[in-house]
């Protein structure tokens, strides 16, 4: 499970260890495991984005020698290829 998608969607959850999370006096939260999995997908596309965006070096090295209208090709051929759902 994604401890950022079980600490978004259960705010008293301060600590996990492994799928068990756990409120701040160390009892164990409940927690939906298919809205934590719904919400990682949902928002899997951010971390392909990511991932795929070159460098900031790179980014600005492109609008210094083509032109921001470059970096913005550039830039839209990744969200293009990771669209957000």
């Amino acid at each position: 499970m994604n401890h950022e998608a079980i600490r978004k969607l259960n705010s008293s959850v301060v600590t996990i260890v492994g799928d068990v999370a756990y409120d701040a006096d160390g009892n164990e939260v409940a927690y939906d495991k298919a809205a934590v999995q719904a919400y990682v997908d949902a928002n899997a596309y951010k971390d392909l984005r990511a991932a795929a965006y070159p460098s900031f070096a790179d980014q600005f090295d492109t609008i210094f020698h083509e032109g921001i209208d470059a970096w913005k090709a550039q830039i839209q051929a990744v969200k293009d290829r990771f669209p957000k759902e």
